[in-house]
């Protein structure tokens, strides 16, 4: 071997030790950085898919109620509501609709299963809002992580409705929603780290004036 080989050889060097525990340490902080980044993100996108998620939830039963409430005493026929049947019953525990929606023969259907008498209640246990079709009919669930779910009934003139008895002078149905998220928010601070969310709907039958 030639001495300018030789030379080259001892002059060559790799890496020393400091410069490797520099680089190393600078490639932890990177790393951390883009770990921390990527928590942060997939933490956010999960808040956020939870929100739309219980958002939806609220939206769809609120949508179905309304069109439902809607149509009480709806009939066709008109002799669907003698004296004593209401479209809308006045009750502080749960929210009755009648209306003649399923065949329009003159008579309310209360047998299982039947859209033409629906009854909405609020399972405050499992915070869910039920729905039954028929009196009969099973509770299913409308809608689920609702932490309060209030109706209340007013005349023509504005005044609170608040006994059965006075069923039949309801005008206006008000539905309050408040939904939480499924899971707790590490990084939410407040309400046990669940997020909320509320909804308020008006609702006046066309049918009840009549």
């Amino acid at each position: 071997m030639s001495n300018t080989s030789i030379e080259t050889i001892k002059h060559s060097s790799g890496f020393t030790l400091i410069e490797l525990l520099v680089s190393m340490t600078i490639s932890l902080v990177v790393l951390a950085a883009v770990a921390k980044t990527f928590t942060v993100q997939s933490r956010q996108n999960s808040a956020e898919e939870q929100m739309a998620q219980m958002q939806q939830n609220v939206r769809a039963a609120l949508d179905l109620m309304v069109r439902e409430i809607q149509m009480a005493k709806y009939d066709p026929a008109g002799t669907a509501f003698p004296a004593g049947t209401y479209g809308v019953t006045y009750s502080a525990s749960q929210m009755e609709v009648k209306s003649d929606v399923a065949d329009g023969n003159g008579t309310i259907s209360t047998v299982t299963g039947s859209l033409e008498d629906i009854i909405y209640a609020f399972d405050s246990t499992n915070l869910y809002i039920t729905r039954k079709l028929g009196t009969s009919g099973t509770a299913d669930i409308l809608a689920d992580n609702i932490t309060n779910f209030t109706f209340a009934y007013y005349d023509a003139n504005g005044a609170a409705v608040t006994s059965a008895a006075n069923s039949g002078s309801i005008r206006k149905i008000t539905i309050t929603i408040a939904a939480r998220t499924a899971k707790p928010d590490p990084g939410y601070p407040t309400n046990s780290g669940y997020r909320t969310y509320q909804v308020t709907a008006d609702i006046t039958p066309p049918n009840l004036a009549l």
